[in-house]
């Protein structure tokens, strides 16, 4: 047997290279206009050109999927995790009007296991083909000594094109303009270090017991659903004009780590601030039963968790009810949630009406 150094330390680059044949179908399902070259160059090539955009504007996002991952390794389940590292770029990119055109993954591993990895990137691939991006390329790294053999890390990177003229900012949100809210699916991506932890530390209680509020579950398969994929929804309601054919939606929020309380005046004026009507919608079972278990406070969902809005967006009043049929025939769930309101130099840029009513044990 020929002897191989590299291979005895912990690094195996033949099991690496049989790797990329694999996710070969994968990732030929996600092409599209634009791709040039195929995976495993130095580089991946895109023509901006092909996609047919006039005057572009390049934006970019990178995000991974954190300790979610953890539950996907002791549940020994991965064909989903993938799905959320791609939602997580995507979500963020086109809060801002951009259509995600490419997507490059990062697989770092403890000891590289193909079928493991061909199933993550297979996730990654199925995002992609959601949100009409293409998987151009990645990176497979097997670290000995940094990561334990069976944990594994995922990240990514989007790239993503909008017209000049059409990016969105949130700069000219005003009073009276009014919140639409788009369901969750659960969890996505986010708070999984505090899920974990009140899962870990209840009695009674593990990855594999039934949900207590969905018994055709497992807690893990139901913590394990993958984060909602809004791009193609909202590049859709995006084509929604006024009748001075300006774009309706004036700005958008990703619900992502921070919850409500550090995501939503991100895309604030200053003189302005959301007032968020909790009565507008149910809080799920799920973190309904998150706060039991670990007697949360309102203000822990609030700032950890999505609550059940994945993605918000804002419009003119008059427009609302244009954008909730567009989002509705697009198969999302949505409701009004909140308004814009003048906001003085001491208030908060949040104000979560009747949480504690609401929200409370």
């Amino acid at each position: 047997m020929k002897h191989n150094a590299y291979k005895e330390a912990g690094v195996d680059v033949d099991k690496a290279a049989k790797l990329i044949e694999r996710i070969k179908p994968h990732t030929s399902r996600t092409k599209r206009s634009g791709v040039m070259s195929g995976i495993g160059g130095f580089g991946a090539l895109f023509d901006l050109k092909e996609t047919g955009y006039k005057d572009p504007i390049i934006v970019s996002a990178t995000d991974g999927v954190g300790t979610k991952i953890k539950i996907a390794i002791e549940l020994d389940r991965h064909d989903t995790i993938g799905i959320d590292c791609v939602a997580m770029c995507v979500n963020d990119l086109v809060v801002q009007g951009a259509e995600p055109l490419f997507f490059l993954d990062y697989f770092a591993t403890g000891k590289l296991c193909n079928d493991t990895a061909e199933a993550v990137i297979a996730g990654v691939a199925e995002g992609c083909h959601q949100a009409g991006s293409a998987l151009i390329g990645g990176e497979t790294a097997e670290m000995p000594g940094l990561y334990m053999a069976n944990d594994y890390d995922l990240a990514g990177f989007s790239v993503g094109a909008v017209e000049r003229d059409q990016i969105v900012t949130g700069e000219n949100i005003k009073p009276g303009d009014v919140i639409l809210g788009l369901a969750s699916n659960g969890v996505h991506s986010n708070g999984f270090s505090l899920v974990r932890h009140l899962i870990q530390t209840a009695p009674n209680f593990t990855f594999e017991s039934p949900s207590p509020f969905d018994p055709a579950l497992t807690l893990g398969e139901l913590l394990l659903m993958p984060t909602r994929i809004y791009v193609k929804s909202v590049l859709k309601a995006l084509k929604v004009k006024t009748t001075g054919e300006k774009q309706a939606i004036k700005g958008m929020v990703h619900i992502t780590g921070g919850g409500f309380d550090e995501n939503i005046p991100r895309i604030l004026p200053d003189n302005c601030k959301a007032d968020i009507d909790t009565n507008s919608w149910e809080l799920p079972p799920l973190f309904q039963w998150l706060r039991d278990i670990g007697s949360l406070r309102p203000s822990d969902l609030s700032t950890t968790f999505n609550c059940g809005i994945g993605y918000m967006v804002v419009c003119d009043k008059d427009q609302a009810e244009n954008l909730i049929e567009n989002f509705k025939s697009s198969g999302e769930s949505v409701v009004q949630i909140g308004t814009i309101s003048a906001k003085s130099n001491d208030e908060p840029s949040v104000i979560m009406h009747d949480m504690d009513k609401n929200w409370s044990a």
